[in-house]
């Protein structure tokens, strides 16, 4: 009776911090709707002459395998490089046109820029996860090159970026996929998405102290069968090496700018410090913006936030100018 007892106080624990992942991401998403991170900075006036934008191009049979292409009134060009947003929201929500504004400030600069929506994990949907999604967004991205190019806008290369979740998956896609990308991957610009797994890390979750809690979430993560013992294993790096951005770390890794709030709750903190560590000692072009008083959102340091906005066009203008 006692083990018993044991048990379902264990699997109650491990339910709370799955529920706690899911609404603590989803609570970044509701933030973002009624406070402007950027301050300003990404607002157009978007008119003809600005661009166009072609809405839910399908990359795939499922509904949710869309895209949204933005493109700039002249098509007079040559070639152009290409920007891919991914949009937040947990994995659970969030939606392409979350980035609407940030998408056409990058056209009005001359670039070809892109949303794109992934299959998210909920419950009608619960076999979907990181894994899944990154192997969505790599499919889509041929796709996505081969529409502009049929619009007339020739793509020879292209950067990667987005918030959160769509962070998480822009690491995935810069650092795992570049190889076999359409057009030469540039750079990746994020904030507060998470490159790593490991329970010590996760201490806003406790998971630092409960590996089978761990073992559970992150094998509703990765939709792989994660167990308490494989942690400090090389089996379970192997495991989560599709999802971890920053396994994937090495020399020939591309550059990258990045922003993390040291309180972040919502996604590990430290686990961004093991990132900016990894690409330091590959050699890796990076910038890494620690925000000192800020959470997830990256709402209390605007000096330090507008500083990371202005390195991204820094590292646009050195490694994919507008030509």
């Amino acid at each position: 009776m006692r083990n018993e007892k044991k048990g379902n106080k264990t699997g109650m624990f491990i339910f709370l911090c799955i529920i706690l992942f899911i609404i603590s991401f989803v609570g970044g998403v509701i933030f973002k709707l009624v406070y402007d991170p950027f301050h300003g900075k990404y607002k157009v006036n978007w008119t003809d002459e600005v661009g166009k934008i072609y809405s839910d191009i399908s990359y795939g049979e499922l509904e949710s395998n869309k895209f949204d292409l933005y493109v700039p009134s002249d098509n007079s060009k040559e070639s152009y490089g290409l920007i891919v947003y991914l949009h937040a929201g947990g994995f659970r929500t969030g939606d392409k046109k979350d980035d609407a504004d940030t998408l056409k400030y990058y056209v009005s600069k001359g670039y070809v820029t892109a949303g794109i929506n992934y299959t998210l994990n909920t419950d009608d949907n619960p076999q979907y996860n990181i894994k899944t999604m990154s192997e969505e967004i790599k499919k889509a991205i041929p796709i996505v090159v081969n529409k502009a190019k049929e619009f007339g806008y020739n793509i020879d290369e292209m950067t990667i970026a987005g918030g959160s979740a769509g962070g998480c998956l822009a690491l995935i896609y810069a650092y795992r996929d570049a190889k076999e990308a359409p057009v030469p991957v540039r750079m990746v610009f994020e904030g507060v998405g998470p490159s790593s797994f490991y329970p010590e890390d996760w201490k806003s979750y406790g998971l630092d102290k409960d590996s089978k809690a761990a073992a559970d979430i992150f094998s509703y993560m990765t939709g792989k069968k994660i167990t308490e013992d494989m942690f400090g294993t090389k089996e379970y790096d192997e495991l989560i090496k599709d999802v971890s951005a920053l396994l994937w770390v090495d020399e020939n890794t591309v550059p990258t700018v990045m922003a993390y709030g040291k309180h972040d709750i919502f996604q590990p903190y430290e686990g961004s410090v093991r990132l900016d560590e990894a690409l330091t000692a590959a050699g890796v072009d990076h910038k890494y913006f620690v925000l000192e008083h800020s959470g997830h959102g990256l709402q209390n340091d605007t000096k330090e936030y507008m500083k990371y906005l202005d390195t991204v066009e820094e590292y646009l203008n050195k490694y994919m100018p507008v030509k």
